[in-house]
């Protein structure tokens, strides 16, 4: 059956799914398989790839220099101790959090629009994990050292502080990681076979042997789905409660000081709303590029990208809720140190900051309550890239302007990042582009078991 001919802007290709669109079974691993298979990438994607390359020399060339000459060349000091580099770590981790939701949580809940966007967001979170994990070794004042984090057997009975939300993140970061990259391989195996079997029919050795190694025997017999399908569940149950928990944790390490504006119960819900808020953006900000450069259209559909909108419209209100809870816990308590930091931030030297971050995370995202905004590619594009911007805003502001000033105005001072502070930055921002592009090259970005499935049950429906 040849794919459908809907054109890009029409109704019938913005609102429709893949099942209605008429694909048949085999040509959704044509197509989605043909991405990878082809070898031939245009000149978007090795623009894109070039880029990409020169940021994440300039981010080696950063952090070479700052483990040559230390934390100074950043702009942290005395008493903004943690700067960009946390707020980064916060913004990242926080990015990561959607493809877990996705993949488990809607899984668990049998949504089955996940299906076109859960592979590529399970390796966004990847990728972003990773890179948060860097920032906290990169910050230790000997960043060598790192190891001494992990409870390993020595022999001078040294062991970490269990009382510090920094041995916290390690193990919140490494299970993270390990469940979300076990969850990831478990759904791709399917997939491996069949780029493994469809790489033999193109005469690609090597990848047929790469792709068949990867996909450990599969043979798609019943005994397999059967194990598949365990398994799978398996991992979505264990990796759900990651979701709450790995951001929660990532809150503590303010929430258990004492600086003003740290020490709120509030965080923990605010952390975790906030971390859905910013990585559903960056699903749009990546599905937005790929059905365009991939003709994936009638896979990544309007329906897709109004019902990311809508979960980005909610979770806005859950954000505006942390802000207005923090603010009234401040105001409310007659604390005088809370008051102050509140107060700071409407009127003090990052106010712009903090009236722009409102913008970006509370006014802008009101304008999905529109029908025609949330079926508008461009617009929702441009809107999850404002929400980014401002959810790092929030980051920023968490970690600097509690810090800035706190109880004695004798040891008040600013923050001001140098260069090297946004070149780590936008290097991370290029690592990330980096990985993702390499990921859409070797694997497919769709599910082809679960897209096939889809078909499947259609088929059956209209029996």
């Amino acid at each position: 059956m040849s794919a459908p001919s809907s054109t890009p802007d029409s109704p019938r290709s913005r609102d429709s799914d893949v099942l209605r669109a008429g694909w048949g079974y085999a040509d959704v691993s044509d197509k989605i398989a043909g991405i990878v298979l082809s070898g031939r990438f245009g000149w978007k994607w090795w623009t894109a790839f070039l880029v990409a390359c020169g940021g994440v020399l300039a981010l080696l060339v950063a952090v070479s220099w700052l483990l040559a000459k230390g934390v100074g060349i950043w702009g942290v000091d005395m008493p903004v101790a943690w700067g960009f580099a946390i707020g980064n770590f916060v913004w990242w981790i926080g990015i990561g959090h959607a493809g877990t939701f996705i993949s488990a949580v809607l899984l668990l809940l049998r949504q089955k629009w996940r299906t076109s966007i859960n592979r590529f967001a399970e390796a966004m979170t990847l990728f972003a994990a990773s890179i948060a994990g860097l920032f906290p070794i990169l910050h230790l004042g000997r960043p060598w050292f790192f190891y001494w984090l992990v409870p390993y057997p020595n022999v001078m009975n040294v062991w970490p502080q269990w009382r510090s939300p920094l041995v916290w993140d390690f193990f919140a970061i490494s299970s993270y990681l390990s469940v979300s990259l076990l969850f990831w391989y478990v759904g791709l195996i399917p997939d491996l076979a069949t780029m493994r079997d469809r790489a033999g029919a193109r005469g690609r050795r090597a990848a047929q042997i790469a792709y068949g190694l990867l996909a450990l025997g599969w043979r798609g017999e019943a005994r397999h789905w059967a194990r598949f399908e365990r398994a799978y569940l398996l991992m979505a149950g264990l990796a759900t409660p990651l979701v709450v928990s790995v951001h929660t944790i990532v809150s503590l390490d303010f929430a258990v000081g004492n600086t003003p504006g740290y020490h709120s119960t509030i965080f923990p819900p605010y952390f975790v709303a906030g971390a859905l808020f910013s990585g559903f953006a960056m699903v749009l900000t990546l599905a937005i590029p790929l059905r365009a450069v991939f003709g994936l259209r009638d896979f990544i559909t309007g329906k897709h990208l109004a019902n990311a909108a809508k979960v980005l419209l909610a979770t806005s209100w859950l954000v505006g809720y942390g802000y207005l809870a923090e603010v009234f816990t401040a105001f409310y308590s007659g604390d005088q140190y809370e008051t102050y930091m509140t107060v700071n931030r409407w009127t003090g030297p990052y106010a712009p900051v903090y009236w722009s971050m409102l913008a970006c995370n509370i006014l802008a995202p009101q304008l999905l309550w529109w029908r025609r905004l949330r079926h508008s590619v461009p617009a929702l594009f441009v809107l999850s890239l404002v929400i980014n911007a401002g959810m790092w805003m929030e980051r920023f502001l968490i970690v600097v302007s509690s810090l800035h000033r706190d109880y004695l105005p004798s040891s008040w001072g600013m923050f001001y990042p140098t260069a090297w502070d946004w070149i780590t930055l936008l290097g991370s921002i290029a690592l990330f582009v980096w990985l993702f592009l390499l990921f859409v090259r070797f694997l497919p970005l769709i599910s082809m078991a679960e897209m096939r499935e889809l078909v499947r049950d259609s088929a059956r429906g209209k029996q």
